[in-house]
């Protein structure tokens, strides 16, 4: 068998498609997500709306490629940039091969409804996870995936629970056997269509959901003003944005303190995520109400069009 045989034998048996996770805020998305990849790609937080954006994780072997979607809780927006959120989380349901919709114990099967409707009407596999079966015990797991199955009657339930990676194994094996046969859609040494900038913002405003409290970290934004990159280091220069004045003192602290805490915590993250050694500085300036303006989703990346 010549190599163009051997090259088409092996397209007809290689399996790629694209499996969108989509459900409610701070329901294991994300922890599923970089279960699933084998890589820590999305931000996984103990707090609502960390996810942002739509980010892809791929999973390559010799036989398959999975382009694994994160997106942002499905929510009732309150400003622009929640607006944008959903249109991600929305636009997951249109380039699907495989849905994961995502839920826990806690959640019942009638929120967010307009969504879910949205669900029920896809033509493509749509597997619904219970996570966190941990919370409850095997009557309340059974009568969970009763209310799913009124709800998705179409669909298929699986019980996880993503912090003990328990039947993660078996998610992956069922969505292995729902891909299409297909060639790759991305070169199988790339695990994201991320560039590097997008990880460096995505790892400062963790530390910023992680140390402080109340609205302050939702009414952040990272921009990476520069990134110089060697064979031995990174230098980076990362603005922090808020919306108000007085934000902007908490997010610095009493004598620069808590900024600092961040650039440290940061950094050694950055470190590990890119194996090299990190030089950071970061700064803090206002765009006020940057939320509720359109200049500023397209400025910030959140502009679908």
């Amino acid at each position: 068998m010549d190599e163009q045989q051997t090259q088409k034998k092996g397209t007809a048996t290689h399996k790629a498609g694209f499996v969108n996770i989509v459900g409610n805020p701070n329901v294991g998305k994300s922890t599923l997500m970089n279960l699933l990849v084998g890589e820590r790609i999305s931000i996984a937080t103990f707090k609502a709306q960390t996810t942002r954006h739509r980010i892809m994780g791929i999973l390559n072997t010799p036989e398959m490629q999975i382009c694994f979607s994160d997106t942002p809780g499905v929510l009732k927006p309150n400003y622009k940039l929640q607006e944008q959120m959903l249109h991600f989380s929305e636009s997951a349901l249109q380039d699907a091969d495989v849905l994961l919709y995502v839920t826990d114990m806690v959640e019942t099967p009638d929120k967010n409804a307009d969504f879910l409707e949205k669900v029920r009407r896809m033509k493509v596999p749509v597997l619904v996870l219970v996570n966190k079966i941990d919370l409850g015990d095997q009557k309340a797991l059974t009568q969970k995936v009763e209310e799913w199955h009124q709800v998705l009657p179409e669909s298929e339930i699986i019980p996880i629970s993503a912090l003990h990676r328990f039947n993660v194994d078996v998610v992956l094996r069922r969505i292995q056997d729902l891909l299409p046969e297909s060639p790759a859609y991305f070169d199988k040494d790339q695990w994201t269509d991320k560039p590097a900038r997008f990880f460096v913002t995505e790892i400062i405003r963790e530390k910023i959901l992680l140390y402080y409290d109340k609205e302050v970290p939702y009414s952040v934004e990272v921009v990476v003003e520069q990134f110089k990159e060697t064979e031995r280091n990174i230098h980076i220069n990362a603005v922090i944005y808020v919306e108000r004045e007085s934000q902007k003192g908490i997010i610095i602290g009493h004598q620069g303190v808590a900024l600092k805490r961040v650039s440290t915590e940061a950094r050694k993250s950055l470190e590990r995520f890119f194996g090299k050694t990190i030089y950071l500085e970061t700064f803090v300036k206002v765009d006020k109400d940057w939320r509720s303006s359109e200049r500023a989703m397209k400025m910030y990346g959140y502009d679908l069009e």
